[in-house]
């Protein structure tokens, strides 16, 4: 029995000690908490890292420092080489892309950062207007810490469905995924502030086109249900009803809420291919500028058709264009191989049928209630 208490005394002691090994001072690291990159001369990189080193007293301090290099290991390691303190990546939460960067590529990128165990999967991703070393220096009055701020910027975005999401996780799945597309935030310096300003459209890694933030919704809305967020919408005049306005402006807008969205997709043609998306959407108005009477049954089911024809148009032209482009970011190659037995779809294969795909948009929007105390 003696023997054993040893043992087990021997065993916690020795877990203890292997513990302790690991352990870092939090004041002798540096972390990491955001980085950029950029296109360098003869297809190198530059990164640019924001590093947060915390005091004796908890008070921290931030360095933004620059390093170029020809693969994006040997930048870090050459960033480490110019840092007071050792670098960790355990608390990088977001990484960047310098839009020359993103059209030359950032699979290597997303497989690098995959390969970091430090990394964690929920790091957000986006590219930027322009390149990410002169948003990142540029001195910013009402901005403490530029990496935190961006990462807090995407982060309430994505949560209130404002832009779509980009989490390395769901970025790397749309990027070994046969038939499907990353798409990612984009944003820039406006002024004295950060704002997100697009998405960026991608072919297998490299950046092939944009769309505007507005546009996300749509984006969303192809891609899955929408939980959150408000959309506002202009409606011609000519497309209203006389029974709705009489001497209808040019355009009216409004702001909807969707309270509950639903997609369903139906591959109907397997040689085209040609799919059926139908989108339910139950919203309420919480703002139009011009005097409808929202509360009059005929009046309502009016807008609604108004509403549910716009909202087609829309969704078919954001479609149409990333088929011009090559880039599908809605995953119809993926839904399309996982309903079409022993397809054996390749990437290139997908890529020529994606040209001559056909999707019939369908739109049901339904007014629940006018405005959020009605």
């Amino acid at each position: 029995m003696k023997q054993f208490y040893f043992f087990v005394v021997l065993l916690v002691v020795s877990v203890g000690l292997g513990g302790c090994a690991e352990t870092k001072i939090l004041e002798e690291v540096g972390l990491t908490t955001l980085v950029g990159y950029d296109l360098a001369k003869e297809d190198g990189v530059e990164s640019t890292a924001i590093i947060r080193q915390v005091g004796t007293e908890l008070q921290s301090k931030v360095s933004i420092i620059t390093a170029e290099n020809a693969t994006i290991q040997g930048t870090r390691a050459k960033v480490n080489r110019r840092a007071a303190e050792k670098l960790e990546s355990g608390q990088l939460r977001g990484v960047l892309f310098g839009d020359e960067f993103a059209k030359k590529g950032i699979g290597h990128s997303i497989d690098t950062s995959l390969k970091n165990p430090a990394i964690s999967e929920g790091m957000l991703l986006a590219v930027v207007e322009g390149d990410t070393k002169s948003l990142l220096e540029y001195e910013y009055p009402s901005i403490d810490e530029i990496g935190q701020h961006i990462h807090k910027l995407l982060d309430q975005n994505i949560k209130s469905e404002q832009v779509i999401s980009s989490t390395l996780h769901e970025v790397s799945y749309d990027y070994y995924a046969v038939g499907r597309d990353i798409a990612l935030p984009i944003i820039k310096r406006d002024e004295e502030l950060v704002d997100i300003s697009g998405i960026a459209l991608f072919k297998k890694d490299k950046m092939v086109g944009t769309l505007l933030v507005d546009d996300s919704f749509y984006v969303k809305l192809s891609r899955d249900d929408y939980h959150n967020g408000t959309h506002e919408l202009k409606v011609k005049g000519d497309e209203l009803s006389s029974t709705l306005l009489k001497d209808p402006p040019d355009e009216i807008s409004l702001v909807f809420d969707p309270i509950k969205t639903h997609r369903n997709l139906k591959l109907v043609d397997l040689k085209q291919p040609e799919f059926d998306m139908n989108i339910s959407i139950q919203a309420r108005i919480l703002e139009i500028k011009d005097n409808i009477n929202i509360g009059d049954a005929k009046s309502a089911e009016e807008l609604e058709k108004a509403i549910s024809k716009k909202l087609k148009s829309e969704i078919s032209r954001v479609i149409a264009y990333c088929q011009e482009i090559g880039s599908d970011v809605f995953g119809y190659g993926e839904y399309y191989r996982s309903s079409v037995r022993n397809s054996e779809l390749t990437e290139e294969k997908w890529r020529e049928m994606y040209k001559e795909m056909k999707v019939n948009v369908n739109i049901d929007f339904t007014l629940i209630r006018s405005g959020v105390f009605e």
